[in-house]
């Protein structure tokens, strides 16, 4: 359904629409699947343009684009006045400017009936002409219970009417609100960037400190800690890995650039030796209780070892 108020009731409009695509019309181009002339004499009672589309036009269809022009004084006498001439429309190929504001009111609506299932259809049913935003007219092939269906746009926002009323003695409550959202935004935001930092150093992994750069060969150390209350430790954390070739020295683990051995944590460690242990059998580790109170103590849930050549998994 359109509905357009001129402002100036003496001017005259021509409408176009195509489903699907943009409406052409030229002296060369003819792409419309409709039209109608908007004369003065055409106005009802409330000074308005109304055009009707129904349901069986529009039901194949996603989409409608319609175009509107506003015709000159030539057009209007040739058109309007000239009954014989209603068959006809205007075409231009020049650039016409509107020279007064009119409204524009567009809406849709249906007419549905239950069916045996309980569902709402509408095939055998047309909304009728008649039908205005104030009631709808169905013209039913059937004997069904039926209804009316309507879709009317949201209103439009009075900005003007909202700036008018937006000071803050007015509106404490809105404003307190927003500002106390936005704080709790924002400290949200700085508490989850430094979270998700702290977890991308967890995520490195770090070279041993006494790693000999002439060692070629080179082992993954992947440390779990426990869950349990107080299972991490700030002690030093020694340890000897041995295989049936060799066996390292005492070896450290040390981090200068993060806390290593946290409670859940998941600390990766890279060891350069000489060359390969063979097969391991065992591992040796054990801390010196350095830590102060309860981060003497270590609650080492267990260890992985990768050879990192053979990619081997002990």
């Amino acid at each position: 359904h359109f509905e357009i108020h001129p402002l100036n009731t003496s001017l005259a409009y021509l409408f176009i629409y195509k489903f699907d695509q943009s409406p052409q019309l030229n002296s060369s181009i003819n792409l419309i699947d409709g039209w109608a002339l908007f004369c003065p004499s055409t106005l009802t009672s409330e000074n308005i343009y109304t055009y009707f589309i129904n349901n069986q036009q529009t039901s194949d269809h996603q989409s409608l684009i319609f175009g509107l022009r506003e015709l000159n004084s030539t057009e209007i006498i040739e058109f309007c006045s000239n009954n014989s001439s209603v068959n006809t429309y205007p075409i231009t190929d020049e650039k016409f400017n509107f020279t007064s504001n009119y409204e524009l009111r567009i809406y849709t609506s249906g007419c549905y009936y239950l069916d045996s299932d309980n569902n709402w259809k509408s095939d055998g049913i047309v909304v009728g002409s008649l039908t205005n935003h104030y009631e709808t007219e169905c013209l039913s092939t059937h004997l069904t219970t039926f209804a009316g269906g309507f879709i009317v746009l949201p209103a439009p926002i009075n900005w003007s009417y909202v700036f008018a009323n937006a000071d803050f003695m007015r509106n404490k409550t809105v404003y307190l609100t927003i500002i106390c959202i936005t704080l709790i935004y924002l400290l949200l935001m700085v508490f989850s960037r430094y979270k998700d930092k702290n977890n991308i150093e967890k995520l490195g992994v770090t070279p041993l400190a006494d790693n000999k750069k002439f060692d070629q060969y080179f082992y993954q150390i992947i440390v779990f800690t426990g869950q349990r209350v107080n299972a991490g430790t700030k002690s030093k954390v020694q340890f000897v890995l041995s295989g049936d070739f060799a066996e390292t020295q005492v070896r450290t683990f040390d981090d200068s650039h993060r806390k290593i051995f946290q409670r859940g944590g998941i600390d990766s460690f890279v060891m350069a030796v000489p060359k390969s242990l063979g097969l391991l059998n065992y591992i040796r580790i054990w801390h010196d209780n350095s830590g102060e109170n309860s981060s003497a103590s270590w609650f080492l849930k267990y260890i992985i070892v990768r050879d990192l050549q053979t990619m081997e998994k002990f």
